[in-house]
């Protein structure tokens, strides 16, 4: 009987109809620990919209009809105006519907315990929809703690970025429903280094207002309401300055939009050069206090990044172990072929502990509310060094895991329409926003020597598992031992920031792990990354219980 070739066969179908909260046991035992179980519950609808044919297809049509950009309208008059695709629209709402702006701010301040772990969880989760919208969610999250450095300020912006409706266009605040946020640090001549940042603010004759002269050279979301910006006020004296969109009057404010970045990944996010002339900009903290009024943002950002990272991870490990749970080749479920079982496990590992020091991170934000002092000190000193150390190692991890996860799918995850390509292209970008991998580890080495408590903080933390494998044992003390001969060989101190960086990363993800996870992801977490060898690619672990790991990560419809 001749086949008929019109109809596919041997074709896994799409991962669509999954709830993608309920169906991440890591994810789901992480909040559970750190938050509550009625967290998890809170977050079911969510898991499920996300999941949806629907989530799917608005993500890929945000990707194919990029943003454009309209200096003017039909009339000649300068508008500095971004059009965005309906799609980018309507993950936005869900995602300011859904909390994942700066409503944890406001809930933790109305005595909310675990407002930041549900949503760090809600932004994992529905990041699996498309990951470019997370950027403006990330900022408008970010902006509360820094808008807390003048009262004033944080009353006029904070309920509006913390409220559930996305409200966009053009509007002066006064008149929106909700808010968004951004921020402007870098410019041509720096990058990361804003020290050298040349644009002007000078003060004008109403106190804490000030113009703005010069340019931004990467800001995103140039649609957004506000937006945080670095500037050399008199002195020169590096300074923050809260600058919004549209003035109070109604009128838009001098805010020319230069061009938006032709960007390698996040294309249905628009990033833009901006030149600033005459633009009006209000004090935030003090004069020469800039870079110490936005570490704040910076922090919540960079925790963002992290949650970006392991939602592109999991996203790609579940489009892979559904793809070779369906997928036949050379007599067998492509699952059931043991080196493919050995990738797929060892791609799921490196998710989970991901995940788990993600929701770790978010549960520090938590604690930083913690009544008791002694344990709230510690939360805080442990999120200075967590965050930079897994922002450098999760982050760096992204795109070699997505890769290797395309490869599951083998051509069919080389084409646009399986959604591959898109995580990889984003995987690269976390990395590289809110401080490249060399700041990130010289970061670890700042905080080091000079905040000794978060040293303290990284071995309590490790400590607690300690006796729970003698690998993660063995590891943490070669690392100490590290951080004793790196601290005291100053000349050697910069060339090993990276090693130093993963070498702590790896071992409180370890510690995670063997405290939290099954004890065949621990195993084979302290065997691949604590052992006494690495061959440098997924898929080469030396044993364990490789099935059940891999059945673990498997989503379920």
């Amino acid at each position: 009987m001749r086949s008929d070739i019109r109809v596919s066969t041997n074709q896994a179908p799409p991962l669509v109809g999954h709830n993608v909260v309920t169906t991440d046991l890591a994810l789901v035992e992480a909040i559970t620990r750190h938050a509550s179980a009625e967290v998890v519950e809170d977050l079911v609808a969510l898991g499920a919209e996300a999941g949806t044919e629907e989530a799917r297809e608005h993500g890929l049509l945000a990707n194919q009809n990029e943003p454009r950009l309209k200096p003017y309208d039909r009339f000649g008059n300068r508008i500095d105006e971004v059009e965005f695709h309906p799609s980018w629209h309507w993950l936005m709402g869900r995602a300011v519907g859904h909390g994942l702006a700066a409503t944890p701010w406001e809930q933790q301040e109305a005595g909310a315990a675990h407002a930041h772990v549900r949503r760090a969880a809600g932004f994992m989760a529905w990041s699996h929809t498309e990951p470019g919208h997370g950027c403006p969610i990330s900022m408008t999250y970010a902006a509360v703690p820094a808008l807390r450095a003048d009262e004033a300020i944080a009353k006029e912006w904070t309920p509006l970025l913390a409220s559930t409706t996305y409200d966009p266009g053009l509007r002066p605040a006064s008149g929106k429903a909700g808010a968004l946020a951004g921020m402007g640090m870098t410019e041509k001549q720096g990058g990361s280094d804003v020290r050298t940042n040349v644009t002007e603010a000078r003060p004008t004759a109403t106190h804490g207002e000030y113009t703005l002269h010069g340019h931004k050279w990467f800001t995103s979301a140039p649609m957004n309401d506000m937006f945080l910006v670095l500037a050399q006020a008199d002195g020169p004296a590096l300074t923050c300055f809260v600058v919004p969109r549209v003035l109070a009057d109604g009128t838009r404010n001098q805010l020319d939009v230069v061009r938006l970045k032709d960007k390698l990944g996040n294309r249905s996010n628009a990033s833009a050069e901006l030149e600033l002339d005459g633009t009006v900009a209000y004090r935030l903290g003090d004069e020469g206090r800039g870079v110490r009024t936005i570490i704040e943002m910076v922090a919540a950002t960079r925790l963002d990044c992290i949650l970006g990272s392991t939602s592109l991870m999991r996203r790609a490990v579940n489009e892979a172990t559904w793809h070779t749970a369906h997928r036949s080749a050379f007599g067998a479920l492509l699952a059931d072929k043991p080196l493919m079982q050995n990738v797929l496990a060892d791609l799921a590992v490196e998710t989970e502990a991901a995940t788990a020091v993600a929701v770790r991170l978010a549960a520090a934000v938590d604690g930083l509310g913690r009544p008791d002092a002694a344990e709230a000190a510690h939360e805080a000193a442990f999120r200075r060094i967590a965050l930079p150390l897994a922002k450098f190692w999760v982050c760096k991890r992204t795109p070699f895991l997505v890769a290797e996860a395309l490869e599951c799918l083998g051509g069919n995850g080389y084409i646009e329409e399986s959604g591959m390509p898109l995580l990889y292209r984003e995987a690269p970008v976390n990395s590289v926003w809110e401080g490249s991998g060399n700041v990130n580890a010289l970061d670890v080495l700042r905080a080091l020597g000079r905040e000794p408590e978060v040293l303290d903080a990284w071995i309590t933390e490790v400590g607690r598992a300690r006796g729970g494998d003698a690998r993660l044992d063995r590891a943490i003390e070669d690392t100490l031992g590290l951080i004793g001969s790196l601290l005291g060989d100053p000349d050697s101190l910069e060339v090993n920031a990276r090693r130093l960086a993963s070498r702590m990363a790896l071992c409180l993800q370890g510690a995670l792990l063997v405290r939290f996870a099954p004890p065949e992801v621990a195993d084979v977490f302290c065997a691949s990354r604590l052992g006494t060898s690495y061959d440098g690619v997924f898929g080469t672990l030396g044993g364990g219980d490789l099935r059940a790991i891999v059945d673990r990560a498997t989503p379920a419809l």
